[in-house]
């Protein structure tokens, strides 16, 4: 006779079995074919756990698998989630019934990290609308002409960094990504704050604005797990509390905010900065206190940072190791600013067509956010290509591959072809839209899309007007996306030749 003690452990994994079987055929009972591969408890996220692979690889690998599927589901843990492949079902969700999916999934815990929280990316609601309509301001097309001044005097920066490097060497031997974020550092310093960024500096500067991002974003295993837990599990950090923003660094920006207004109170002239953007605004009405200015400059600096110089990173990888892509692109910006009177100029930017399709295309095959994440907050019925319909509740989670639509060759021929002129004026009308989102799409487009835009564009005219770029041997091909980094961050590093023209 089997003892009371036995009876509760066969009673009790008995039960567990029954509730793990619940839980992981979710999917199978809705008619949604299920990603294979999952572990219990884990669901299919074991191999991002143990830092094999990204979430961005992941999701992509579940996308190319199932090439006659609408939708997949797949398990986070113990979350189902929907992955939709169908540009239907993904204008759906980011644009025609948006109000049904006006939420993000990626979340932070508000007291782990309280500027964070107040990110266009992360807030919902009248929140979202605010801090959104305040960014839009901020971005407008006369504001970003009055940044731009800024971004020149960086530029000029830039250059003298390199040309001090190639008085003792013909090519200078650097990694894209590091050089880059010291660009992108410095722009975010002087345009964003009106401060200096000390990025350029012969000797590494503790509060130089591309350390400050280093450590942040450096990928490394422990950065890597603690990033992928706070993003991916935001249920269990509701107990760990574990935040993305480093403490040290939250403080650095509320003093550095604190400090700048009150300068600028005593001033009676105007800078060209997003600070004084941010001033200009409470004028019109808008109630700032400091924190919501430290939020927003917060907002500036990672947005503007990090993003941008891993994408002028993947440009660079691109101009380096496409020769004739690189030159054509510098007989553009040397022609260009010939006729805006020999000057880099605002509108000389916007001339420059053939740039606009370089980076269109490496973004397209490098995005630096490999994902997007939705959260269902209506119910609403989806209907795929395939004639798959689906009920969705509020709180499903929605996960698009941007990756994953980027390298599909049901929307681009031959894809793992850098080919610039798929965004020319005679072939983009081709071009399924919903199969590119480099900045996302609908309401919830990247409100800083614009500036990035305007200081990679200017980054660039500068390096093709007096530099030559060629790949080095210490980069490892074909580029492999670190599995550390929940952006696109190439392993072991872009490493070029940088030489004067």
């Amino acid at each position: 006779m089997a003892s009371p003690l036995l009876t509760l452990v066969v009673g009790a994994f008995a039960l567990l079995c029954f509730y793990l079987y619940i839980k992981y055929t979710y999917w199978k009972r809705y008619g949604v074919p299920t990603a294979k591969g999952w572990y219990p408890f884990v669901g299919h996220i074991w191999s991002i756990v143990m830092g094999k692979i990204g979430y961005t690889e992941m999701v992509r690998e579940i996308y190319d698998d199932h090439k006659d599927s609408s939708v997949v589901g797949i398990y986070k843990a113990m979350k189902p989630v929907l992955l939709i492949r169908d540009p239907n079902l993904v204008k759906s969700v980011l644009q025609s019934n948006f109000p049904s999916f006006s939420d993000n999934g990626n979340k932070v815990q508000p007291d782990a990290d309280p500027l964070l929280i107040k990110n266009p990316f992360f807030t919902n609601g009248e929140e979202w609308k605010v801090g959104r309509k305040r960014l839009t301001y901020a971005f407008s097309n006369v504001r970003l002409r009055t940044l731009f001044t800024a971004v020149c005097v960086v530029c000029k920066k830039l250059t003298d960094f390199l040309d001090k490097r190639l008085k003792s060497t013909s090519k200078y031997e650097v990694e894209m990504k590091y050089l880059f974020s010291k660009f992108t550092g410095e722009v975010v310093a002087n345009a964003g704050l009106g401060i200096e960024g000390l990025c350029f500096e012969d000797k590494v500067h503790p509060n130089a604005f591309d350390q400050i991002g280093q450590t942040m974003f450096k990928p490394s295993l422990l950065v890597g797990f603690i990033n992928q837990l706070i993003l991916l599990l935001p249920e269990i950090n509701r107990f760990l509390k574990l935040s993305f923003v480093p403490k040290n660094v939250d403080k650095y920006f509320r003093k550095i905010v604190t400090e700048n207004l009150e300068i600028r109170r005593k001033e009676s002239t105007p800078r060209n900065d997003f600070i004084q953007l941010m001033i200009d605004l409470q004028k019109t009405g808008e109630t700032l206190d400091i924190e919501s200015v430290a939020a927003h400059a917060l907002s500036f600096y990672i947005d503007g940072y990090e993003t941008s110089s891993i994408t002028l990173s993947f440009i660079g990888y691109q101009l380096a190791a496409h020769p004739d892509v690189q030159e054509k692109l510098r007989s553009e910006v040397k022609s260009t600013i010939e006729k805006h009177g020999g000057e880099l100029t605002f509108d000389a930017l916007k001339d420059m067509t053939y740039m606009d399709f370089v980076m269109n295309e490496s973004q397209r095959c490098y995005p630096a956010l490999g994902y997007m994440s939705k959260l269902c907050t209506d119910e609403i019925e989806l209907e795929g290509s395939d004639g798959l319909r689906l009920r969705m509740k509020p709180g499903t989670e929605i996960v698009i591959s941007i990756d994953g639509l980027h390298r599909d060759e049901k929307y681009w021929p031959d894809p793992d072809t850098f080919d610039p002129n798929r965004f020319s004026d005679e072939r983009k009308q081709t071009i399924e839209k919903m199969a590119f989102l480099p900045f996302g799409e609908g309401p919830r487009m990247c409100v800083g899309m614009r500036m990035a835009l305007l200081q990679m564009k200017a980054c660039l005219a500068t390096m093709m007007l007096n530099y030559k770029i060629e790949l080095s041997p210490r980069t490892q091909l074909p580029l492999k996306i670190s599995p550390s980094s929940f952006l696109s961050v190439a392993e072991g590093g872009i490493w070029v030749y940088i030489s004067k023209l």
